[in-house]
């Protein structure tokens, strides 16, 4: 499974940005999402959602902030996000194929990797 992103870009605080993943295989029997690792940090989840799109979690400090949505037509997955702070800046991954829970914040291991796209806030 090959997943490509993109979207990632350098805005200012309280901008938006839309990021997007595009699967060349199907998506339908997985879950997916996105993560991100900042300099210095583990990779952390931000976000997933269920094969059915019956189920969406957010890591907590993004939650009211950021939205993803998946197009099973497109085999695609995108994430927006609004208010974006300088605490959001990292390198950005789609993953496919792992763990989809209140838990995000606390996976770190998928099936599938996206390559990173930088997203950079300034204040």
């Amino acid at each position: 499974v090959q997943l490509q992103a993109s979207g990632g870009g350098l805005v200012q605080a309280g901008e938006s940005l839309r990021l997007s993943c595009a699967s060349r295989s199907s998506i339908s029997s997985y879950r997916m999402g996105w993560f991100r690792q900042a300099p210095g940090q583990e990779r952390e989840g931000v976000g997933c959602i269920t094969g059915s799109g019956g189920s969406v979690h957010y890591l907590d400090s993004v939650k009211g902030r950021f939205t993803i949505a998946s197009d099973h037509d497109k085999n695609s997955w995108f994430l927006q996000m609004n208010s974006l702070e300088p605490e959001d800046t990292a390198l950005y991954y789609c993953a496919l194929d792992f763990p989809c829970s209140d838990n995000i914040g606390r996976i770190y291991a998928a099936a599938y990797w996206g390559q990173g796209t930088q997203v950079t806030v300034s204040s």
